[in-house]
């Protein structure tokens, strides 16, 4: 939780930890019991501004906000809900749910309030102040769960940044306690800004100017990372095998589905944001074209602006991908909400527009009429699919195999490699599909068929009249 969260590294994770203690005092150790708390907005113009999906209630996202709780290591203990037209400026609730608050944490022995929504510096500070213990709001509570998730050195510098990029602005806030005993106990007479000049404020500026090199620093790292994707995708993209990308929403069963398809020896976690660092596998479609498939990070509601601009090098795997296959959790009664986060968040990313089948998983938990219901019709190339145990695997793979060579243009070929032609035998087996395969005296006849971009190797092969 958030009282455990790496607020970066060095100089910057000293500047959080020393205003906290200034402002605040130096809290103990211990497990967390959390309050949950939300306001339900209840206009409909109000709500599009603040980021809210029509078709998440309120009660749907405090159960995803639960389990977000729980994944990052918390206790819930309560939920409190009001509904306003908007959230109220300097407390975000209302005085007298703030009371509320306050009354239900000393009931619980609560230390922790998780707000469902991204609160302003002024509004946390303010309702720390009145319910008296510490506040989280959605976007802190994400961070930490990435902060725990993240394994590889990449993954780490990313979470990094977003963490810092959220704290820069809180700082002033934080330290706004400590600023004004420094003021006071400073020499020099008079009011105003001279009288202020006192250790919390020069301390503030230099963790802010801390902070600030060392964002600037990271952010020059992560984009070294994207120019050695950028290689990388160069030197694949020589090599002309397509790239499928899995997408969706938090543990909709990305990773189950990898794993299954290539044995790849990655988490695969009943949890929240289980999977957080990329991972691609070679896989071979049902007519035996190879193809390279990339599990991404889940998507979720509201995911903090930072967190995707973080990202941002990781997530270019996805607009680099020829098909993309969106994973579904079928059994999730959110399910419409989520489809529309993740579409909503590819639109964030610029994705630009690319073939996608819609793989709906966790059907083997769904009754007939459970499953008539989902109305898989209205989405795009839809598969019903149990990754956990392959039901539907292959009838994806032929999707993706049949999206795949209508968008490469794929031709019907028949051509007669020479056995001293090893290479072109194997190229074939890679960049296309193959229906027949025959050994003959003067070399191996090969029928199927080959992407338009790819067939130029193979014309002087071609079996006559094909």
């Amino acid at each position: 939780m958030a009282r455990r969260t790496n607020w970066g590294v060095g100089m910057a994770a000293d500047a959080a930890a020393r205003a906290e203690a200034a402002a605040d005092g130096a809290t103990s150790g211990g497990p967390e019991r959390a309050i949950l708390a939300a306001v339900d907005i209840s206009r409909r113009t109000t709500a599009a501004r603040y980021g809210r999906s029509e078709t998440l209630p309120v009660a749907e996202s405090l159960a995803e906000l639960d389990r977000l709780s729980t994944t990052a290591g918390a206790e819930v203990v309560a939920t409190v809900v009001q509904r306003l037209e908007h959230p109220e400026p300097a407390t975000f609730m209302g005085q007298g749910k703030v009371q509320e608050l306050r009354e239900l944490r000393m009931e619980h022995g609560a230390d922790l309030v998780i707000f469902d929504d991204e609160l302003t510096p002024t509004q946390q500070r303010n309702l720390e102040k009145g319910v008296g213990c510490k506040i989280v709001d959605r976007t802190a509570l994400i961070l930490d769960i990435f902060a725990q998730r993240a394994r590889t050195r990449e993954g780490q510098l990313q979470v990094e940044l977003a963490q810092l990029q959220y704290l820069l602005p809180r700082l002033s806030e934080l330290w706004v306690q400590f600023s004004r005993l420094g003021g006071a106990s400073s020499g020099g007479g008079g009011g105003g800004r001279i009288a202020t000049r006192g250790p919390g404020e020069t301390q503030l500026e230099v963790d802010r100017r801390a902070i600030r090199e060392r964002i600037a620093m990271l952010k020059e790292r992560i984009e070294g990372v994207s120019d050695h994707r950028h290689r990388y995708r160069e030197r694949r993209q020589q090599d002309g095998i397509p790239v499928v990308a899995l997408v969706g929403y938090t543990n909709a069963g990305k990773s189950t589905l990898l794993h299954h398809l290539s044995g790849a020896d990655i988490l695969v976690e009943d949890k929240l944001f289980a999977t957080l660092d990329p991972t691609t596998r070679r896989i071979a479609l049902p007519r035996g074209q190879q193809v390279l498939l990339t599990d991404t990070v889940g998507f979720i509601q509201r995911l903090p602006t930072s967190l995707v601009a973080s990202f941002r090098a990781t997530l270019e795997e996805i607009d680099q991908a020829d098909v993309l296959i969106h994973v579904v959790d079928s059994r999730s009664p959110a399910m419409l909400a989520q489809i529309e986060a993740v579409g909503r968040t590819l639109d964030d990313l610029k994705i630009q527009a690319k073939p996608i089948v819609t793989a709906f998983n966790k059907v083997d938990r769904l009754s007939s009429d459970e499953l008539g219901a989902l109305g898989m019709a209205r989405f795009p190339n839809p598969v019903p699919i149990a990754a956990v145990n392959g039901t539907g695997i292959r009838e994806l793979l032929g999707v993706v195999e049949a999206v795949l060579d209508e968008q490469e243009g794929a031709v019907p070929v028949s051509v007669l490699l020479p056995y001293a032609s090893g290479a072109l035998l194997h190229a074939f087996r890679e960049r296309g599909t193959i229906s027949s395969e025959a050994y003959v005296e003067s070399g191996t006849l090969v029928t199927g068929t080959m992407p338009r971009r790819h067939l130029d190797a193979f014309l002087p092969f071609l079996v006559e009249g094909a």
